[in-house]
């Protein structure tokens, strides 16, 4: 049994992830999407309204399940060196803080979460709160990797969103590899080709943007060449005084 057991984590182990979706029944990975539609999703989803430094074109996906246990993860490229090897980690971080901070009822993307952990507001200090375990991470081959552990991690941009199934929270969806905004883009579209929607619509926890939604709690800067919704929103300023 022992040497099945290993021998089934070396399978979902290579390739560039290591998917425990459908390890077993009564997984909490089932439903959950696999790192073959992962991929597909991410590619089907970049595009010049992806906006970005790449259009969406290079991601890191990660997915967890509501006890935060990293069911998959892999690259939108057949080639994952020609990812930014450091989104590996954000994907996953995404992932488990868009879950760990959604209910049935509410769901919070990790976009959402941006203006109240600056300085000076009320969750300033969350991210001391679940650090990031670096035993989750792979090599770029994607070998081993934290399958079937809970990765932790706090992000608080753009690109993680919870997952929902018959209006329950199922778990969380990270995507990194571009700027925030485009992230956060590809992460809604994912989803929503996905089927996993929350109960308000594939945008009740949408980015939002001073300009032109005003200022609110949940407000996110925007980023180089930024769309959402397939509309030019515009792009981030640049520095002054440097």
């Amino acid at each position: 049994m022992l040497l099945l057991s290993i021998g089934l984590m070396a399978l979902v182990g290579a390739g560039g992830g290591g998917n425990k979706a459908g390890a077993g029944v009564g997984s909490n990975c089932q439903g959950l999407p696999s790192e073959a539609q992962l991929r597909q999703w991410m590619v089907s989803s970049a595009g010049p309204t992806a906006g970005g430094l790449f259009n969406g074109s290079r991601m890191w996906a990660a997915v967890v399940d509501r006890d935060g246990e990293l069911c998959g993860y892999v690259t939108s490229t057949s080639d994952p060196t020609q990812v930014w090897p450091g989104s590996q980690a954000i994907a996953k971080s995404k992932a488990y803080t868009a879950n760990a901070f959604s209910l049935d009822s509410l769901a919070l993307s990790s976009a959402m979460l941006y203006t109240f952990t600056q300085p000076g507001h009320s969750l300033n200090s969350l991210g001391q709160s679940n650090p990031f375990n670096p035993d989750a991470l792979a090599p770029t081959g994607g070998q081993s990797g934290g399958g079937n552990q809970v990765n932790g991690g706090m992000i608080f941009f753009g690109g993680g969103v919870p997952l929902y199934k018959n209006g329950k929270i199922i778990g969380g969806l990270g995507i990194s590899g571009d700027t925030a905004c485009t992230d956060h883009e590809i992460a809604k579209r994912v989803r929503n080709l996905a089927g996993l929607n929350p109960p308000g619509g594939a945008t009740v926890d949408d980015i939002s943007y001073s300009a032109p939604d005003g200022p609110s709690v949940f407000t996110h800067p925007q980023c180089l060449n930024t769309w959402r919704n397939s509309i030019f929103i515009g792009t981030e300023a640049p520095a002054v005084g440097y």
